[in-house]
This record gives C-alpha cells, sequence and structure tokens, in this order.
C-alpha cells in the first residue's frame, strides 16, 4: 500500500478508521514557520464529523496530537508527526462486511489487493476518516503559502443537480475567500444552502446519499511555477486530490466544455495591466504547459455519492460464493461534499506547497 505522497515536502498517512488513531509524517517543511493552532483546529472542525445532519452521526473531536517537528509555536525543520486519536468506533456494524462487498466501495478490490488481511471496520484505511491528516497536514501548509501572499479557498460547486455561483475566473474577491475558508457548508451564493440541505435530507430520509462536485481556487501564484511534461501544475494537483476517497473526476478551468468551443473562443488574450501580464478570460484555469500564468487556478473535482447506503442492494457472498442482499447499519454521510470542501483545500494546499518548494520559492 502507498501511503506516502511528494517529492519536496512528504506525507506519509497511517492509520485506520477504527484503529487506535490515524496520523501523518510531513517531511521535508522549512524550519521557523509559525503555526497558529487555533486557526488549524478551525480548518480540522470544518472537516469533523457529527456536526448536522448532512454528514454522519459519529462523533470525534479530530484533534491532532503533535509528537515532534514543532516547538513554542514553530517548525523545528525535522518530521513533523502528529496522530489524532479514535474515540468513537462501533466495530460491530461492520462485521457482516468481511464476507459481503458494499457496492461501489473498496470492500472487494482491498480483499483482493490484500488477501483478506485489510481492516474492513469503518472502511480501514480507505475511509473518509484518514482525510483528517489531510486536512491537518494542507492547513499548516496554508499558513506558510499565505505569508507568500496565496490564497486557496473552495466552495460546494453543486449537489445533485442544485448548483451555487462559480467563482470569478479572473479575479477573486479575497473577503470572499475568507469567508468560504471558515464556513462549514461554503456557497458563494448561499441562497441554495436551503435547497441543498433539502435534497440531502431527501435522500436520508430514504437511506440513498446523493454526490456533488466542489470548485477550488489559488490565487497570488507566480508566473512560472511547474515542470513539463509530467510535473506539471495540473499533474501533481490531481495525484494528491485522487488521493482523496470518492473523487471521480477533476477539471481546470472550462475543463470538458473547452472541447466544444473554437480556438478563437477558448484561447485567453493577453493584456497589460498595472505594469503585469495577464489574460482577458481564463479558460485554462491558470495554467499553461504545465506552467503557472499567474491568473488564478481553478479547478472543480467530482465527489461520487456515498457507497454506505442502508437501502437492501444486491451483492455476493465470498464465504459461499454465491448472489446475496446486503443490508447496511451504521453511521454514513447522505452526502460527504460539504465535509470534502476543506480536504479539497487542504490537499490543493500541499500540493502547492510541494510546487512552490520545487521551484525555490519557499
Amino acid at each position: 500500500m502507498s501511503s506516502a505522497w511528494g517529492n519536496n515536502i512528504k506525507i506519509s498517512v497511517f492509520g485506520e478508521s477504527h484503529g487506535n488513531g490515524i496520523g501523518i509524517v510531513i517531511d521535508g517543511l522549512p524550519s521557523g514557520e509559525k503555526i497558529d493552532m487555533d486557526k488549524l483546529l478551525i480548518q480540522m472542525a470544518r472537516r469533523a464529523p457529527g456536526k448536522d445532519k448532512t454528514a454522519t452521526p459519529r462523533k470525534e473531536s479530530d484533534t491532532p496530537e503533535i509528537l515532534s517537528g514543532m516547538l513554542n509555536g514553530f517548525t523545528t525543520g525535522v518530521a513533523l508527526t502528529a496522530v489524532i486519536r479514535n474515540t468513537n468506533t462501533r466495530s460491530q456494524d461492520y462485521g457482516n462486511l468481511l464476507t459481503k462487498p458494499r457496492p461501489s466501495h473498496a470492500d472487494y478490490t482491498g480483499f483482493v489487493r490484500y488477501k483478506g488481511f485489510n481492516d474492513q471496520r469503518g472502511g480501514g484505511h480507505f475511509s473518509g476518516r484518514l482525510t483528517a491528516p489531510i486536512v491537518f497536514a494542507g492547513a499548516l501548509c496554508r499558513q506558510i503559502l499565505e505569508r507568500k501572499g496565496i490564497k486557496i479557498s473552495a466552495h460546494i460547486n453543486s449537489i445533485g443537480n442544485i448548483k451555487d455561483d462559480g467563482f470569478n475566473p479572473l479575479e477573486i474577491d479575497s473577503e470572499l475567500m475568507d469567508r468560504l475558508s471558515l464556513s462549514a457548508f461554503s456557497l458563494i451564493n448561499q441562497s441554495v444552502e436551503v435547497s441543498m440541505r433539502n435534497i440531502i435530507e431527501e435522500c436520508r430520509l430514504n437511506q440513498d446519499s446523493i454526490g456533488g462536485t466542489i470548485e477550488c481556487a489559488v490565487t497570488g501564484m507566480p508566473v512560472g511555477v511547474g515542470s513539463p511534461m509530467f510535473d506539471g501544475v495540473e499533474n501533481v494537483i490531481s495525484s494528491i486530490i485522487f488521493g482523496v476517497p470518492a473523487v471521480k473526476g477533476i477539471e481546470f478551468g472550462a475543463g470538458f466544455d473547452i472541447s466544444k468551443m473554437k480556438g478563437s473562443e477558448a484561447n485567453d488574450p493577453y493584456t497589460y495591466k498595472d505594469n503585469r501580464v495577464v489574460t482577458t478570460k481564463n479558460n485554462n484555469g491558470g495554467i499553461l504547459g504545465g506552467i503557472t500564468s499567474g491568473m488564478p487556478i481553478i479547478f472543480r473535482v467530482a465527489i461520487k455519492p456515498t457507497a454506505s447506503i442502508s437501502q437492501e442492494q444486491d451483492t455476493v457472498d465470498l464465504s459461499t460464493k454465491s448472489d446475496t442482499k446486503l443490508s447496511i447499519v451504521g453511521r454514513h454521510d447522505p452526502c460527504i461534499v460539504p465535509r470534502a470542501v476543506p480536504v479539497i483545500e487542504s490537499a490543493v494546499a500541499i500540493a502547492i506547497m510541494e510546487l512552490m518548494m520545487g521551484a525555490n520559492l519557499i
């Protein structure tokens, strides 16, 4: 199993959903960086479960215990290690999944890949619970990046067929980014929240789930960051984003819609503004040839519906090699999208840190 990522800044995630704890080792952080733990805990709380009916009722404090790499609020330069204890597990809810894999979950593929020795309680290492250490690392990286003038924020772009407004691709208001980065239900147009919550509640009552999309923006990036062909900005961001459970797709700028355009429509013309080169459109999402153009980096991520639903479903019994039915019990999110917003922000913060360090800008 590969739970490590990165070259300039290296992270290694460890633990299982129902084990004693989960955590992360972050190697390569510069020394002397001041970390505001109160700000970091705000990001942890945005992801934490048990807040409202859109999320699993499992309650975890998600308070990180820092074992090394920080002293008196500053990074020391050695590997920073943090552990988050699991305190509210109900492993008995997962007993029937040892032989009856959940449709669209990693129960079956993990069983085959690890010869039946994988921990299936709560999804084990495949659980969304493993995103808590990613949020810890990303929240830490964000503070370092913000001192370089780089801001990151995301919002719920859609849930089902209900859509939020999108980011202005040319210039994103700093106050809007700050608001989104503190919200537990991040929306640009807050008037759609009721409709989104209603469709999530409808799915919950019907023992079902629903997916959606998240749009993320990065501003303040200098021009010229990224190393094509295989270490371009899209490559690096995508590689860590796909480490987030439930992500099924990513598109940058105009995304797949750019394929419907003519060149005259898709191209982003240049102009000078305040003595710097900018573009008058941003269909390429701030990236050209894998290299930052100085425009906002904008991408969208597709999040699939939570696989664990209570409706009876068709599956197989691996012990008897026969078809059977499965009714899932336990505590699961009817929609993972709201809690995934800070995870996507944090994952891209780690990716941007990797890119900036590779360009010797941190």
